[in-house]
């Protein structure tokens, strides 16, 4: 069993990040909601209290017992996490005389294992509208800034059983220089954490797991040509062989050839999979639909009915194999329940009762950039594991308005001629995420003597770890003016091309 730290979230937009932090010292780690009681077993060694965008004096802020999960293991507190502890502990916290956000330097009051190799000086993130304005009796103050006196401190001996520390920044985020060290020291210094959780164990464990669970039965699963459910296909396959029935739906939203070459690369793999074309299906149930979240719901729910009916053909199937990741898992999920929703997520909760499935989801814990090294240890080609994300309703939900076939085939030729250029100028693997996006605008043109009226697409590019965050990529201008040039020329009804240059937040990568 792998050592593991809990990371109780507050509702900080920051809390994935503190979770890659930690997994990136090979420490496995979980966020689960702070409303949630913490189970302790022999594996958890430590929690991490997340930020938050309550303030410690609401009403309504979420307050456990600290102290009594300090009695157990110890505890960090980040930003509100710190504050909490504070004012749970008598001390008091309440609104700064201005919101200080940004760049700070930690100046030390003395030595402590949780800055070791820390220089004085480092630059820390501070973002924060309350300040900690009293610590509570014997708290010990570690660091300040030059607007804040308490930037980090130590709670006092006899508080509790375990070390408690906080911070009144965030570690986690790139612009604390030392902030990975700081949670290095927490984490294998102070938590004592086995740096026991790699790509190699988590193929181990996950295939014993696998095989351990669905002995003799039958797992159906449907396949997207991507990185998840392929690494997920793979890891089912590894340990139960033919036992594992895969389905790949061409809904007539794939990029240009996709289908082919995506069932040719499944067969090289030695993996148990039928195509099926539904693609009039699709275009049928989507015409005259503009809205972009019933959209969404139109082709998860299609995709679903369509893998039902090929499902029922098979005899005796008890498990049904998904490629969920982590992101999709916390994103489905909040402090107080189900999060507002930014976007459906097409690969959480969508198990129709009516198939009386298990679900088997060897991914569910891991992140995009994790699935990649799984994907590489298991042997999987380039083709799967570097390919750029896509999305579940695929092109379904990068044509803008109403989708039908013709405009399918205009943004397949637009977003093959973008794709392949990318290739070939080598760029393609220093981006993310990349494609084309059609628009429901047409505009004047020019070509030779005659005047046109027709579509506009976008590019868009992002770089990013995990699609959580994103920013746009400065492809280079000589580059865009070849694509654009080369789309206009080459396909027919599109006579303008522009780049998006909106990064995530605020903006999300896709356009729907």
């Amino acid at each position: 069993m792998n050592d593991k730290i809990l990371i109780l979230d507050f509702g900080s937009q920051f809390t994935q990040l503190i979770a890659r932090r930690v997994r990136e010292l090979n420490v496995y780690c979980e966020i689960q909601p702070c409303t949630r009681p913490v189970q302790y077993d022999p594996s958890l060694k430590g929690v991490i209290l997340s930020g938050s965008p309550y303030s410690v004096n609401d009403p309504q802020a979420p307050k456990p017992n600290v102290q009594a999960i300090a009695d157990q293991l110890p505890v960090l507190g980040l930003c509100y996490g710190a504050q909490l502890i504070a004012s749970l502990a008598g001390g008091e916290v309440g609104q700064s005389t201005h919101r200080e956000y940004g760049r700070a330097h930690l100046q030390f009051t003395g030595h402590d294992p949780l800055f070791a190799t820390v220089p004085n000086g480092s630059q820390v993130w501070m973002s924060h509208s309350d300040t900690i304005k009293r610590l509570p009796e014997g708290f010990e103050v570690l660091a300040g800034t030059d607007a804040i006196p308490v930037a980090a401190y130590k709670a006092a001996p006899g508080y509790s059983v375990h070390p408690v520390y906080a911070l009144q920044f965030h570690p986690e985020v790139t612009h604390s220089v030392d902030g990975a060290q700081m949670l290095k020291n927490f984490v294998l210094d102070i938590c004592s954490c086995r740096q026991d959780w790699t790509p190699a164990t988590f193929v181990h464990d996950t295939v014993e797991r696998i095989r351990a669970e669905v002995g003799q039965r039958k797992v159906v699963m449907a396949l997207s040509g991507g990185v998840d459910s392929t690494v997920a296909a793979t890891l089912i396959h590894r340990a139960i062989g033919d036992q594992l029935y895969c389905i790949f739906v061409d809904n007539g939203l794939l990029r240009k050839n996709e289908f082919e070459q995506v069932m040719e690369g499944y067969q090289h793999l030695g993996l148990n999979v039928k195509g099926v074309d539904a693609r009039q299906r699709f275009y049928s149930a989507l015409a005259d639909v503009s809205d972009p979240e019933q959209k969404r719901k139109i082709i998860g729910g299609l995709f679903i009915d369509v893998f039902h009916d090929e499902a029922d053909l098979l005899k005796d199937v008890s498990f049904l194999g998904q490629g969920t990741i982590y992101p999709d898992v916390i994103e489905s999920v909040s402090v107080h329940g189900p999060s507002a929703t930014i976007k459906s997520h097409h690969n959480v909760g969508g198990l129709p009762e009516t198939m009386h499935m298990e679900l088997v989801e060897p991914l569910r814990f891991l992140f995009k950039d994790e699935v990649r090294k799984v994907g590489r240890e298991l042997g999987i080609d380039d083709i799967f594991i570097a390919r750029h994300p896509f999305p579940g309703p695929g092109l379904g939900i990068r044509i803008l308005g109403a989708v039908t076939a013709d405009k399918v085939a205009m943004l397949q030729e637009a977003d093959a001629i973008y794709i392949q250029h990318l290739r070939d100028s080598g760029l393609y693997h220093e981006v993310w995420q990349a494609g084309t996006i059609l628009l429901p605008v047409q505009s004047v043109g020019v070509m030779g003597d005659e005047r046109t009226y027709e579509y506009t697409v976008a590019l868009r590019a992002v770089t990013s770890v995990d699609g959580m965050t994103a920013d746009w990529a400065h492809l280079p201008y000589d580059f865009l003016a070849r694509v654009s040039n080369d789309i206009i020329n080459k396909v027919r009804g599109i006579n303008r091309v522009v780049y998006d240059i909106s990064s995530k937040p605020p903006a999300t990568i896709e356009w729907e």
